[in-house]
């Protein structure tokens, strides 16, 4: 089998395998810990650093956009790592969570390896490296930015 005028190997298909398994793994267990830590915090009347109010906000969150914003967060860096513990707490359905992670984490896997794969030769990246690293990282940032920005320009126009 060839993929852009290469032969896949087996390495090449051992390597998505475990980085699927390994991410969809810890993926669950953060998603176990935020369902466990969850359900202590409901149990408790009040927590310095956590509102009931907010876990039920959470929670309504994830039960309209949860699956979208688990695929999203794969390619988003920080909220990657949050999105399944908030989702754990916010008591997201276990397997629409691990549905939407694995097409996630596969997309995710697929999108970097390939774009590796295919870009990763071309001259212009090559010498151009540390531009292409930090134009990954603005890219990867840019929509918390323009979020934050709209949540601020609404509760601005809502003090008004």
């Amino acid at each position: 089998t060839m993929i852009g005028g290469a032969p896949v190997t087996h390495r090449w298909a051992e390597k998505i395998g475990a980085d699927a398994y390994c991410e969809d793994a810890g993926d669950s267990v953060n998603y176990s810990i935020g369902k466990y830590v969850g359900f202590k915090i409901y149990e408790q009347d009040t927590i310095k650093f956590i509102k009931k109010e907010h876990l039920l906000q959470t929670h309504q969150f994830y039960e309209k956009h949860g699956a979208i914003t688990i695929i999203i967060a794969r390619f988003i860096p920080i909220i990657r790592t949050f999105a399944p513990f908030v989702a754990g707490i916010g008591e997201m359905k276990y397997m629409k969570f691990i549905t939407y992670n694995v097409v996630g984490g596969l997309l995710w896997i697929f999108s970097l390896v390939g774009g590796g794969y295919f870009f990763g030769n071309l001259p212009v990246v090559k010498n151009n490296f540390s531009l292409v690293i930090f134009a990954v990282v603005v890219i990867s940032v840019l929509p918390v930015i323009i979020g934050l920005f709209r949540q601020n320009s609404t509760a601005t126009e809502t003090k008004s």
